[in-house]
């Protein structure tokens, strides 16, 4: 049997798995190291073990895992979000749709320091539920603005899925938190002008709220100016090389201390509950990454990847059109299981592909980041989703979707304006 056979007979093993119900990082560590011993031998599946896993876990860069997990749940437990939100109000309230345009900008700011959709979907969920029932907002478009919101924990820096993609395609941390910036800023400007456009054209969808004065809007900036200066302090120090990147995760775990000390917010049982927190996180993205450099090196020893590259180089299609096939793949993989696990299993096939098109690696990454908090909000698994369910249990789950899917539409928007200009992504590297 050629090797591609056997490397797709591998991804074949690794699905039933899943579908299984195996956990993602498990199936795809059981297959590779599997594959590996039958395929290369008993010596190259165990060196695998002995060295490339501890070769990665070497590295230094992966520490800024926790440290970032650990400034976002920090910030998350401190209660400084109800001042992201109380401010944005102030400014947005007064128009329709201003509660949830209200609790996506709120998710936005609250992102900047966080680098999770699903902490960022609870935490504004928390917040801004309650209000937008209140306010008698449609709860659709209540459950889609928290959900949706929820994602920009992992486009606007620092973002773990981001640092994930880094450690696996070898590139810089700092470059696709530059990348990314614009994107995420663009992406929360379409989500407002849906939530607008929607409750323009209906406004027993979202109506407006009182307008305040302009004393009280700049007052309310004061609650936010912890936040934004631990993000300048953080992002903008990597950015203009002060640190690393994994010295700018130490930084922002200690800012955050620090700003929670001084707002008094800080008591010993929100510290080891953020330690308690982080770790469980941690552990899960460091299983991913374990059985991603198993499954990894079994699939490239198959050299189906190669194989996959050269099949899609000599098709005679426009590039543009590939593109689009493979992303319709990984919409599709990120709504049917964990897209973060997804993500991790399938760069190994595509990303060589997609950069023998000719098409920027750090562009694609930014793509790829996208294309995974997507799969944050659709169905059957949209993980935000069923956060925002649990948090209101009295709106069903098929309003929660229908909510989301409004901003479907926003990410496609976005892709495709990605797609045909580029430089918004490569502009600030």
């Amino acid at each position: 049997m050629d090797p591609t056979s056997i490397g797709l007979i591998g991804i074949i093993a690794l699905l039933v798995a899943i579908f299984l119900r195996m956990p993602v990082s498990f199936a795809m560590f059981i297959t590779g190291f599997v594959g590996l011993f039958l395929f290369m031998g008993k010596a190259a599946a165990f060196n695998v073990l002995s060295a490339d896993i501890w070769g990665q876990f070497a590295s230094y860069t992966l520490a800024i895992i926790p440290l970032y997990v650990f400034m976002g749940e920090i910030i998350f437990r401190s209660g400084i979000t109800q001042n992201l939100f109380d401010a944005a109000y102030k400014w947005l309230g007064q128009f329709k749709g201003g509660m949830a345009s209200t609790t996506i900008l709120a998710s936005a700011g609250f992102s900047s320091i966080c680098g999770s959709n699903t902490a960022t979907a609870a935490t504004m969920g928390t917040i801004a539920l309650p209000e937008l029932k209140k306010y008698k907002y449609d709860q659709a478009i209540s459950a889609g603005a928290v959900a949706t919101g929820g994602t920009l924990g992992i486009l606007i820096p620092p973002s773990t899925v981001l640092i994930v993609i880094a450690i696996q395609t070898q590139q810089s941390v700092k470059d696709l938190f530059a990348a990314v910036l614009l994107p995420g800023i663009l992406l929360t400007i379409l989500m407002i002008l849906t939530i607008i456009f929607l409750c323009q054209k209906n406004p027993n969808l979202g109506p407006a709220g009182p307008k305040f004065p302009l004393s009280e809007k700049l007052k309310s900036l004061t609650g936010v100016i912890p936040v934004f200066v631990l993000f300048a302090f953080v992002i903008g120090g990597l950015f203009y090389g002060l640190f690393t990147p994994t010295e700018s995760g130490a930084f922002g775990a200690f800012g955050a201390l620090i700003i929670t000390i001084a707002m008094r917010k800080f008591t010993w049982k929100r510290l080891v509950d953020a330690l308690d927190s982080t770790i469980r996180s941690t552990a899960m993205v460091l299983f991913l990454v374990v059985g991603a450099v198993v499954f990894g090196r079994f699939i490239t020893a198959t050299r189906l990847p190669f194989a996959v590259a050269e099949f899609v180089s000599n098709l005679a299609v426009p590039s543009v059109i590939i593109l689009i096939a493979i992303l319709f793949v990984y919409v599709i993989g990120g709504a049917i299981m964990d897209a973060l696990g997804f993500l991790i299993l399938s760069i190994p096939i595509f990303f060589p592909a997609v950069i023998m098109l000719g098409y920027d690696p750090v562009w694609f990454s930014i793509i790829l980041c996208i294309v995974t908090s997507l799969g944050a909000i659709t169905p059957p698994v949209g993980v935000n989703a069923f956060i925002v369910q649990g948090i209101s249990r009295e709106i069903p789950m098929t309003t929660v979707f229908k909510g989301t899917g409004y901003f479907i539409v926003t990410y496609s928007i976005l892709i495709a304006i990605l797609i045909l200009f580029p430089q918004i992504v490569t502009f600030l590297i």
